[in-house]
């Protein structure tokens, strides 16, 4: 089976993560916004991300908030009537034009002109055909990164757009991310905590002390894309050759069917180039590959994060460590992660540690977003 080697994956549901080609995911949830009415600034919560972007805002019909959720690409076509160009985004460009649809973030930022001309393309897109409020307080999330002119280039896409005509401000992706894992919420910023941000295209773990952030560990090497590439190589093994999937099915396979606490093997068929199928079972190659993710996870923060946490900061290391650590990200989705992290990071640091995430770690950072939004839009 070959297709086009998909863009990098962010973000999956909290309990089976789908890729389904289908438009873009709005929903209305519970829960009004404290610090805005119908007439005042409109607190925005917005993650842009390298496969899917996420906007949280206030309901226009009531009480709660409307979730955009949506692959970040766009394609574009020409109209037959007019002859002028025509834009397509999310999941209605992946599925009608996936031999041109654009993933302009590869790397969680947008890397020069023109992947900046496309992503502002494409949020525009995304918040007009929404409607989503101008008269807004604007929050997104980054992500930790060494990337001075990425960031940059992110805020020039937000900042560049209609909405946020109040204020516009960022905070890192890691700490919008994890204030939905806690019952206090906004509180959450004002106390002491690590987090670890389990994302398609970095690994990134850092402490919280009243919100500012410290020792951030940020690596290219423990992903949930490299978990698609060895699901892929691991299929091939398990096969004996006889079947090559790409990086799309991959990362199916992951959402679909990984499973800390039930997995189980599972069938799939693929069609001969001369004819005929070819029907195969996966029995390890999802879970080994998974397991290994959460091997180096573990690794890297107890013994590269915490290490260099304790050396810089002894007191935050141990206030730290007897509170919750918090999973964020699309990875943090797979069925049973929360547990096997606890467990395996207790036993490599040999005391209990406990482990926690958000109801929809894959909404979390724009949620996060969200509250701060709300907050700030409040003092307006």
């Amino acid at each position: 089976m070959t297709e086009t080697e998909p863009e990098p994956d962010e973000s999956a549901d909290a309990e089976k993560p789908t890729e389904a080609d289908e438009p873009a995911e709005t929903t209305a949830t519970d829960g009004s916004p404290e610090g805005s009415d119908d007439d005042g600034v409109v607190p925005v919560g917005v993650k842009l991300g390298s496969t899917r972007t996420v906007v949280i805002y206030p309901s226009t019909e009531g009480d709660g908030v409307e979730t955009i959720r949506t692959l970040t690409c766009l394609a574009t076509y020409e109209d037959v009537l007019s002859g002028q160009e025509r834009v397509l985004y999310g999941e209605e460009a992946a599925s009608e034009y996936p031999d041109r649809v654009e993933f302009m973030l590869r790397s969680g930022l947008p890397e020069d002109d023109e992947s900046v001309e496309s992503a502002s393309r494409f949020f525009t897109e995304l918040i007009e055909s929404n409607d989503v409020p101008e008269n807004s307080a604007v929050v997104y999330a980054i992500p930790t990164i060494d990337n001075d002119a990425g960031l940059e280039n992110l805020e020039a896409v937000i900042e560049g757009s209609r909405i946020g005509g109040e204020l516009v401000r960022s905070y890192p992706e890691s700490l919008c991310g994890a204030l939905p894992a806690f019952e206090d919420g906004l509180d959450a910023i004002d106390d002491i905590f690590v987090t670890v941000n389990m994302g398609s295209t970095n690994l990134e773990v850092c402490a919280y002390r009243r919100g500012e952030q410290l020792t951030p560990l940020s690596t290219g090497s423990i992903t949930g894309n490299e978990v698609d590439r060895r699901i892929a190589n691991y299929v091939e093994e398990e096969t004996q050759g006889r079947v090559n999937i790409d990086l799309t099915t991959a990362r199916e396979y992951k959402e679909e069917h990984a499973d800390f606490e039930s997995f189980e093997p599972f069938t799939d068929v693929i069609q001969q180039p001369g004819g005929g199928s070819h029907e195969f079972t996966i029995e390890d190659s999802v879970m080994d590959a998974c397991n290994e993710y959460v091997d180096e996870t573990v690794d890297e923060i107890a013994n590269g994060f915490l290490p260099e946490l304790a050396n810089n900061y002894m007191k935050v290391y141990q206030l730290a460590l007897g509170k919750p650590i918090v999973l964020t990200g699309g990875m943090a989705c797979l069925p049973g992660i929360v547990e096997e992290v606890e467990e395996r990071l207790s036993a490599e640091l040999q005391r209990d540690i406990e482990v926690v995430r958000a109801d929809r770690p894959d909404l979390a950072a724009a949620e996060g977003a969200h509250v701060i939004a709300d907050h700030l839009a409040g003092s307006l």
